[in-house]
């Protein structure tokens, strides 16, 4: 009997995890002794208005490393529109092989990308409208406590600084964030709970939580007259007690300011979302705490087809058959896809083009050392670079290059 309802590593890694219809296909072709050999890809049905901030491949991998079949996919942390140019589905991932080798594994390998890649995404827009500004990862209480090291995961690859999550921290290889639980004012009182909370933090960790028994404002002023040595006040008002959560930043900041703190900086959390964000930071807000907007991001649906059988170009209707490979113009972030083997094609801005497509197994067997999370997450603030540089590109050409 199942503790908790989650399926296991090794419920997944024998294919249990998955929808039933696979398993009877399996017993069908195993009847009728079909077993081709195919290509699949995985292309995004919706939302199509977003980019996509891909992730979740590392655990794609991890489940195919050892069957008979090549994996080819965009790296995790790339940022690709759904369509290319001409309107095309994206294929971010192509795998080829014996049906029996994988097409078992069909849902659980669009979970893992379908979900991750919604965060990431999420994270990514946040990163995008921040700039510079810190957030952090905070919302692993509101989802499965099973999935809370994917979800801090999959939000640091999009640009969050850090995560909450112990075991999440742990995967990205940092040290888990947190201030202090209104749990511990309430235990200890504010006086005993900041004092104490101060006097266990580093230099530069020293974060403190205002907001559990009084106004916001002469709560601040009496926490950093008693702790000269806070560094970040947080606001995680209840929205029944907010009204204008704007004003009531812009009070905290001017009544620390006027007492010679302007160098306290106040953290915000609870109810954030890519809304507020511009609101917030132009009310004084410095630090965010990102929960549910981030952990509940709409996941992407990603389908997987097969599009060539032992060789013969053939798919379903509404789909591309036949393999492919993607590139992309360095110049414009023009994105191409074509007949695989085709070569990459001219992009009307005279740019190069450059393929997106890595290979990972081939046969099974990993090709190469697979990207830490720090690794990914640079590859991510490197690609919201490009797209920056595309953008100012395009608005100084007066045109938009993506529409050829």
């Amino acid at each position: 009997m199942r503790r908790f309802n989650i399926a296991t590593e090794e419920d997944i890694l024998e294919g249990r995890a998955s929808d039933v219809y696979f398993s009877r296909t399996m017993e069908v072709l195993k009847k009728v002794g079909r077993d081709p050999v195919v290509t699949m890809e995985a292309t995004v049905s919706g939302p199509l208005d977003t980019f996509v901030t891909f992730s979740g491949l590392d655990e794609v991998v991890s489940l195919l490393e050892g069957k008979d079949v090549d994996l080819r996919a965009v790296p995790e942390g790339t940022i690709l529109n759904p369509r290319d140019s001409r309107g095309i589905p994206v294929p971010f991932m192509s795998i080829t092989g014996r049906y029996s080798e994988f097409g078992v594994f069909e849902s659980s390998i669009l979970g893992f990308i379908c979900q991750s890649s919604g965060i990431s995404t999420y994270a990514t827009r946040v990163r995008m409208r921040l700039g510079s500004i810190p957030f952090y990862s905070f919302g692993i209480r509101r989802m499965h406590p099973g999935i809370s090291p994917m979800i801090d995961r999959a939000a640091y690859i999009g640009g969050a600084d850090g995560v909450s999550g112990i075991i999440g921290a742990e995967i990205i290889g940092r040290d888990a964030v947190g201030t202090m639980p209104h749990s511990l004012a309430i235990i200890l009182g504010d006086d005993d709970a900041w004092r104490y909370t101060l006097q266990s933090l580093p230099r530069g960790k020293k974060v403190i939580l205002i907001d559990t028994f009084m106004d916001e404002k002469f709560s601040a002023i009496r926490a950093v007259e008693e702790n000269p040595d806070v560094e970040v006040m947080r606001l995680d008002t209840p929205s029944s007690r907010r009204g204008n959560f704007e004003q009531l930043i812009r009070e905290v900041r001017w009544e620390l300011a006027l007492r010679g703190h302007s160098d306290v900086r106040i953290m915000v959390s609870g109810g954030i979302t890519l809304e507020n964000l511009d609101s917030l930071v132009q009310a004084g807000a410095e630090v965010f705490g990102i929960g549910t907007s981030i952990a509940s991001a709409r996941p992407f649906d990603f389908a997987l087809d097969i599009v060539e059988v032992d060789g013969e170009p053939r798919t379903k209707r509404g789909k591309f058959s036949g393999r492919k490979d993607v590139f992309r113009c360095t110049s414009c972030g023009n994105t191409y896809v074509v007949p695989a083997g085709q070569g990459g094609p001219q992009c009307p801005c005279g740019g190069r083009v450059e393929g997106v497509l890595a290979p990972y197994l081939e046969g099974g067997r990993r090709v190469s050392r697979y990207p830490t999370p720090e690794e990914i997450r640079s590859r991510t603030m490197g690609e919201i670079g490009k797209m920056r540089a595309w953008k100012e590109r395009r608005e100084g050409n007066g045109k938009n290059l993506f529409e050829q």
